[in-house]
């Protein structure tokens, strides 16, 4: 064999072994977003069990999943500066090490003050690695190695907080709700020295440090923290009916604007709004403050319903709810290779329409639903929430320069995260009003005067029989339950419509995006 072709064969060993030591380095850091992700609603099946652990009240228990959500919010959009400043292998090794160390506090608590404080450590310090995350895969691999990579984010992404109550309710089923925090333990140990070891995609630039923008900051985290606040404990204390909810809504606006203005004037702002002048980045950021919306508004509307209405256990649950997260598994690859090939506005297009048809079909809700009336929707769900992340994650940061691409990783993250925060409190604003609503129509047709109703009142007084003088009684408070049950379940279709509206909306808007270029590129160029 000549040297010219000694030299031309010797190449592609090393280059192979370069990729395979970047793909094993990228699926660990995978798997540490997954356990950041999964820590959001692992605990939503739970609650209960943690409130009896540490004798808290029934107000004190939410904070173990606001606390959470709202350090979370904050540290997303930090991430892409404090990635440029420390880089890939420092932020995300530390949050990771960070994570796991206040999950383990988190199983040691002894009361509902600990557990807060801990929860509220371990949103902030691990939610930076779910952008650094979305950044690596763009910024790292090839444009035509996305079709592998982006499913890969996707599924983690949205299928994460979809199989939290499922795994949630078996653990603290079978063994004790210490464990939802215990389980991230020894994977976060590995996941923090397998990023240490293989983890060098760039290099860190201390000097961005001496440029940090303290007030933009703390301009930031009132502006978010507080929003989220408003957000997640608006339903529950009346909205402005509220003084602590009103103060916080006006800190929220004052330290947007504070906000807006350094991230405008300030030398190096701590988040780059920029990339909102990319219109494909745009629209695909709005596209996923909605795609949270249907994520986690759905997330916590079935199982409210399953045990509201239903009287599931945490562990029924999960098995139910383990349906949309199998069909987003099943999902990712074919979305994968339908994302090189096919128009990703078309893909965006058909994911709302699929999601759109589960919605619709859940609108014809009632009383009587389970696992196999469920089924459809949740498979449509699943389907149509995968067929719309992978393209809008590749229109949205895959043709972002190199330069923006951990600022818009950031941004993009924390729009899902803010549209799952405001859908929440949608939907439980609709669930109070529209029951509200429809128990005043049922009340009407259950009055005195109706005979279908007094005959029903008669039946359940006879057979309420055995109470004697209290037999009336027991069947007018019976009925009254019926009614306010039927309201609760007819609120819930309203919501499923509105669902199914807004996703319909959402294909007529598919054209804003541009189709990307079809050149290939380093991740993340143009």
């Amino acid at each position: 064999m000549s040297t010219v072709d000694a030299a031309a064969l010797a190449p592609p060993a090393p280059a192979a072994g370069i990729e395979g030591r970047k793909m094993i380095a990228f699926m660990a850091m995978v798997f540490g977003m997954f356990m950041a992700i999964l820590d959001i609603q692992i605990v939503s099946a739970s609650l209960s069990e943690i409130q009896a652990g540490l004798s808290a009240s029934a107000d004190e228990i939410s904070w173990v999943q606001t606390a959470y959500l709202i350090a979370e919010v904050v540290m997303i959009p930090l991430s892409g500066f404090l990635s440029r400043a420390l880089s890939t292998r420092w932020l995300f090794a530390g949050a990771c090490a960070g994570f796991t160390f206040m999950s383990l506090m988190c199983a040691t608590a002894t009361s509902i003050e600990q557990m807060i404080v801990y929860r509220a450590l371990q949103g902030f310090i691990g939610g930076a690695m779910i952008p650094t995350v979305f950044a690596a895969a763009y910024s790292v691999f090839p444009r035509e190695k996305q079709p592998v990579v982006a499913p890969i984010i996707g599924l983690v992404a949205t299928l994460a907080p979809t199989i939290g109550p499922t795994i949630g309710g078996y653990l603290t089923e079978i063994f004790s709700w210490h464990w939802l925090f215990l389980i991230n333990v020894v994977p976060g140990v590995a996941v923090t020295l397998t990023t240490l070891t293989l983890v060098d995609f760039d290099e860190p630039n201390l000097a961005l440090l001496d440029r940090f923008d303290w007030l933009g900051l703390a301009f930031m985290a009132g502006f978010l923290g507080c929003l989220e606040y408003v957000l997640e404990e608006g339903t529950r204390n009346d909205w402005f009916e509220d003084r602590a909810i009103t103060l916080f809504a006006v800190v929220s606006v004052l330290s947007a604007l504070g906000f807006f203005w350094r991230a405008f004037t300030a030398r190096e702002p701590v988040v780059d709004l920029s990339a909102f002048s990319n219109r494909n980045f745009a629209t695909g950021a709005t596209f996923s403050f909605v795609m949270g919306i249907g994520l986690y508004g759905l997330t916590y509307l079935y199982p409210v319903y399953l045990s509201a209405v239903r009287d599931y256990s945490a562990l029924m649950i999960g098995e139910t709810m383990f349906v949309s997260g199998l069909a987003m598994f099943v999902t990712a690859p074919i979305a994968g290779r339908l994302s090189a090939r096919l128009d990703p506005r078309f893909m965006i297009g058909a994911g709302f329409t699929i999601f759109a048809a589960g919605t619709w079909q859940a609108s014809g809700i009632t009383a009587d639903w389970d696992f196999w009336e469920l089924l459809w929707p949740q498979i449509f769900r699943g389907v149509g929430l995968m067929l719309c992340m992978v393209p809008i994650t590749n229109v949205s940061l895959g043709t972002m320069p190199p330069a923006q691409l951990k600022n818009a990783s950031g941004l993009f993250n924390v729009m899902r995260n803010l549209g799952g925060a405001v859908g929440l409190a949608i939907i439980n604003t609709l669930i109070t009003t529209r029951t509200d609503l429809h128990t005043e129509r049922l009340a009407e047709s259950v009055a005195w005067g109706r005979p279908a109703a007094e005959d029903a009142l008669a039946q359940m007084t006879a057979n309420f029989s055995a109470l004697g003088s209290d037999a009336e009684r027991a069947a007018l408070a019976r009925l009254e339950k019926m009614v306010e049950g039927q309201a609760t379940v007819m609120a819930y279709a309203d919501i499923f419509v509105a669902l199914t509206v807004l996703f319909v909306l959402l294909c007529f808007a598919t054209p804003l995006m541009r189709r990307p270029a079809a050149s290939g590129g380093g991740g993340g160029g143009h």
